[in-house]
Order: C-alpha cells, then sequence, then structure tokens
C-alpha cells in the first residue's frame, strides 16, 4: 500500500510543474520591433504596386485617345477617322510637251495631267515620258517642286566652260568619292552633272586603267548632260556629242578619221557609177 501511494503522490508532483515567466530582454524587444518595421514595408511595397498599376491604366487610357493606329479593345471607343477625298489643289507650274528634269531619272516629257484616285484619293499628276530608259512615270503635283525646268542657254556655255578646265579630284578612298558622285548625278543640278563628267573624264588616254563603277558613274552622267545639250540647242544627237567631247577633248582622233574617210567614200560611189 505504502509503494501504491508513493506513486500516487509523485504523480501529482510531476504534473503541478510551474512555468518559468520569461522576463523581456533586450534581443526580445529588438527582434519584436524589427518584425514590426518589416510589416510596414511590406504594406508600403503593396501599397506602391497598387499606384503603379493604376498609373499604368491611366497612360494606357491616355494612349489609346491620342494613337490613332492602336487597336482598340472591345470596351474602348474606336476613333472617328475622317477620309480626306481631295488633293490640296496647287498652280500648274508646267504644261503638256514640256521636258523637265526628273532628277533621278533625268530628262523626261511631260505627256499629259490625270487625275488618278489612290486609296479613295483624288491625286492630279503629271505622266512623264523617258525615252531613253523606254519608261513612264508619274509625279503628283503637290510636288512638282521635286522637278526642274531645262537649263538656259547662258547656263549650257557655263557648263562648256565647266568641262573645258582642270578636274579635281580628291585623294580620298574611292567608296567615299563614288557616293559624293552619286549624290552629285542624284541631284539634277546640270553644274553639278558637268563636274562629275569633267572629274571621271579620262579622255583618250587608253593607258589609264579605268573601273568598272567609275565608268558607269561616268556614263550616266554623260548620257543625262547630252540629252539636256541637244534639247536646248535643238540640234541632232551627233551636233551634241561634238560640241561636248570637243570640250572634254574626247574622240578627237576618230572625229578625224570620220572627215578623212567621208570624201575618200564619195570618190568610190562616183567611180562604181561611171563604171
Amino acid at each position: 500500500m505504502k509503494n501504491i501511494l508513493k506513486k500516487i503522490l509523485n504523480k501529482k508532483k510531476t504534473k503541478k510543474v510551474t512555468k518559468k515567466k520569461t522576463i523581456p530582454t533586450k534581443k526580445n524587444v529588438k527582434i519584436k520591433k524589427t518584425a514590426k518595421v518589416s510589416k510596414l514595408k511590406k504594406t508600403a511595397k503593396e501599397l506602391n504596386k497598387k499606384k503603379i498599376i493604376k498609373d499604368k491604366k491611366k497612360k494606357e487610357k491616355v494612349e489609346t485617345s491620342t494613337d490613332p493606329l492602336r487597336i482598340p479593345k472591345n470596351n474602348e471607343q474606336k476613333p472617328e477617322i475622317k477620309k480626306v477625298k481631295k488633293q490640296e489643289t496647287e498652280k500648274r507650274l508646267f504644261k503638256a510637251k514640256d521636258y523637265v528634269v526628273y532628277p533621278k531619272h533625268g530628262v523626261g516629257q511631260i505627256t499629259e495631267t490625270k487625275k488618278i484616285n489612290i486609296g479613295g484619293i483624288d491625286v492630279e499628276t503629271y505622266i512623264l515620258k523617258f525615252e531613253k530608259d523606254k519608261a513612264n512615270g508619274m509625279v503628283p503635283i503637290n510636288k512638282q517642286s521635286h522637278l526642274r525646268p531645262l537649263a538656259t542657254i547662258n547656263q549650257i556655255n557655263k557648263c562648256v566652260s565647266i568641262l573645258k578646265s582642270k578636274p579635281k579630284i580628291k585623294r580620298s578612298m574611292w567608296s567615299r568619292r563614288a557616293q559624293e558622285y552619286e549624290a552629285k548625278i542624284s541631284s539634277g543640278k546640270i553644274y553639278d552633272l558637268a563636274e562629275v563628267v569633267r572629274d571621271l573624264n579620262k579622255g583618250d588616254d587608253i593607258m589609264i586603267d579605268q573601273s568598272y563603277s567609275e565608268r558607269q558613274l561616268f556614263e550616266k552622267a554623260y548620257e543625262r548632260l547630252l540629252t539636256e545639250f541637244q534639247i536646248v540647242i535643238g540640234s541632232s544627237l551627233e551636233d551634241a556629242q561634238k560640241k561636248l567631247d570637243k570640250a572634254l577633248k574626247r574622240n578627237l582622233e576618230k572625229q578625224a578619221q570620220k572627215i578623212e574617210e567621208r570624201p575618200i567614200k564619195e570618190e568610190v560611189i562616183n567611180q562604181e557609177i561611171t563604171e
């Protein structure tokens, strides 16, 4: 019995164990403070995210009102598009059958003026014919400032003096010079064309090597200048070419041979007739 009572008493003692009270230390206080600060930071970050999302939504609404090219959503209102039915009116500077210089293609003749409907807009255009390229072109009357009238006789005389002057060749790389020459040709200015022809002219010097690109640029500028010379002077193509070649001192030997061959051929023909 004694042993049983002892066991019962020991169990009750073990159950009545008092919990130790935790005394607040400096470390515990610091941990609580950091936890509160971290919670405040998290709430601040969440608020900032919400503000950023709201700002983005506002910006999207503004962009939809300003950008007409943006694809609208189902909820958004579609902006009204006003169609332009007519082109702005301008006075015609050129007439039909007038010769005009188009910088990229050279000399062309205006055959007629036409109204063409492009994308629901009525556009008045000049129709140009380029005989050498065997092509037709269209230029709107709104962009007739790109076209240039033919040069005067005084301008052609100045071109001849430019062709007779000494060539100005730079010592830079050919790629840079080629770009400069190409820009001068595409400008459509007659003095720039004359400068390109003068600088790339090799005359009758067969010993001088000329690259393919150099020859191509020379021929391009030479042909454009020749066509303008021919129309302004009102002569045949051969006479205009002779005038150009004299200024450049080109093909002088061939011209002399032709002059010498003409009377010989006439004598031969006369002999055949008499026989």
